[in-house]
């Protein structure tokens, strides 16, 4: 499978590092409006070759997508410490409507990914793009909230004492500040949340999810404040999501994608858990949330929906 990333910044590089060190995908094309930076990255990736996956790693312009089977979109303007995802949206969306066309022109049988913050919207308005183009339902999807449900999970398996890979629990709706943690759905070992804490003798209170919830929602902004961008989480997030479209897995993931309604609000992108397999998204799962988790994704379906109309207008 041959992948393609547009935009070699640090998100972008992080992708193709983390792909080639745990062997997901085939060759890699290295798209950048800074061509020199494209090219010194796939030089620099190339040459870890011999210690990793034999691969061929090239760059190139939009053009050299031809043949992709899936092509990650990590280019747009950086998110500015203290900045929120939302203020993103009039910069990176003059970009991607020059974009979007391109790569689809140059890879018309590409599942396209998006990274680009806010990326709700963003894969919006590049699914809207698609399919005025003629491109097939879900073979355009975001990131979402990937890397959200992985701090979550991450988080609940270091208070638990317990291998985060055993903790299920989702976080959906927008990828910013106004996500929703499914406690009330969160389990571990087929337990809930609730009595795996009473049989291990830990707290399960207000103050416990507290602190874990802003764990999990501040979690971009502290790291941001501290070194100026994330990257290593989302690029690992990415390169997991593109290993389950190679080995065609049936994965359930928090990915956004377009939806025809949620919570009464139509006709946008959201983050919820998704069926994936090898041809892209194929159907989103129900959730039967508490009625404040169910009111609080509301509000952010609101949310995505106001940044998409001002978006549009």
């Amino acid at each position: 499978m041959q992948i393609g990333i547009v935009g070699t910044g640090l998100v972008g590089s992080s992708t193709a590092y983390a792909m080639l060190m745990s062997g997901v995908g085939g060759d890699l094309v290295l798209v950048d409006i800074n061509e020199a930076r494209a090219q010194a990255e796939a030089d620099d990736l190339r040459h870890a070759t011999p210690f990793t996956h034999p691969r061929r790693i090239m760059s190139g312009g939009v053009k050299e997508l031809e043949g992709c089977e899936v092509v990650v979109i990590t280019a747009g303007a950086n998110q500015k410490p203290g900045e929120d995802r939302l203020s993103l949206l009039n910069r990176n969306a003059d970009i991607f409507k020059e974009l979007i066309p391109q790569v689809l022109d140059a890879a018309p049988d590409t599942i396209l990914i998006i990274a680009t913050n806010p990326v709700d919207v963003m894969t919006h308005l590049s699914a809207g793009i698609a399919k005025d183009l003629g491109i097939p339902d879900g073979r355009v999807f975001g990131s979402g909230t990937t890397l959200d449900t992985a701090r979550f999970r991450s988080l609940l398996g270091d208070y638990l004492d317990t291998d985060a890979r055993h903790v299920h629990a989702y976080v959906i709706g927008e990828h910013g500040d106004s996500e929703v943690l499914t406690w009330s759905l969160a389990t571990i070992g087929g337990m809930s949340l609730k009595a795996y804490c009473q049989l291990r003798d830990l707290a399960y209170d207000a103050n416990m999810k507290a602190k874990i919830d802003q764990g999990v929602r501040q979690a971009a902004y502290e790291i941001i404040a501290g070194k100026g961008a994330t990257y290593y989480g989302i690029g690992a997030a990415i390169s997991h999501i593109v290993d389950v479209l190679e080995h065609d897995h049936s994965a359930i993931l928090t990915v956004c994608a377009p939806i025809s309604e949620i919570g009464g609000i139509k006709d946008l992108t959201i983050s919820m858990p998704f069926l994936i397999n090898g041809s892209g998204v194929q159907e989103c799962l129900p959730l039967e949330l508490s009625a404040e988790e169910a009111e609080d994704l509301k509000n952010s379906a609101k949310i995505i929906k106001g940044a998409i109309e001002s978006m549009e207008t």
